[in-house]
């Protein structure tokens, strides 16, 4: 499982001219899942998410998490961030999960996080054609993924 974390001051997504998320402080995620990914990925990636310390404190400096600051969340699936570029120039999504698997670990993942923020958080739309706009926050962009774990 791979996701790209962007702290934001603002985001939205949009699907058919349909505003279906919004939030302010918090985080974008982007997320993409693989056949191999299962509920550890899950639990992996959100305990990092949740305590990452990306937000600024009262001095300016990056010392407070999402649940510190309780931030919002929106997440977005994103099969384009398993691309494989190696050969030729059009990429291959080869190692993308197909949509029996990658749903409901997609969904997995938003419910792990809603648990631990206590609180509704927002997504995108599986498959869809989304407009996401963010206004990021630093910028601060957090790649992440759970095989290697770094």
């Amino acid at each position: 499982m791979k996701i790209v974390i962007q702290r934001v001051s603002k985001a939205s997504v949009t699907i058919n001219d349909l505003k279906v998320a919004a939030i302010k402080e918090g985080l974008l995620i982007l997320i993409g899942i693989v056949e191999e990914d299962t509920q550890e990925d899950i639990n992996w990636l959100v305990r990092k998410v949740l305590n990452l310390r990306i937000f600024n404190d009262e001095q300016g400096i990056m010392n407070k998490s999402l649940l510190n600051i309780d931030g919002n969340v929106i997440v977005v699936s994103q099969f384009t961030l398993h691309a494989s570029t190696k050969k030729g120039s059009r990429p291959s999504y080869m190692k993308a999960a197909k949509p029996d698997l990658a749903i409901p670990l997609y969904q997995q993942f938003v419910a792990s996080i809603e648990k631990e923020l206590n609180k509704k958080v927002q997504t995108g739309e599986f498959g869809a054609d989304m407009k996401v706009e963010l206004l990021n926050d630093g910028p601060v962009t957090i790649i992440m993924d759970s095989k290697i774990k770094e």
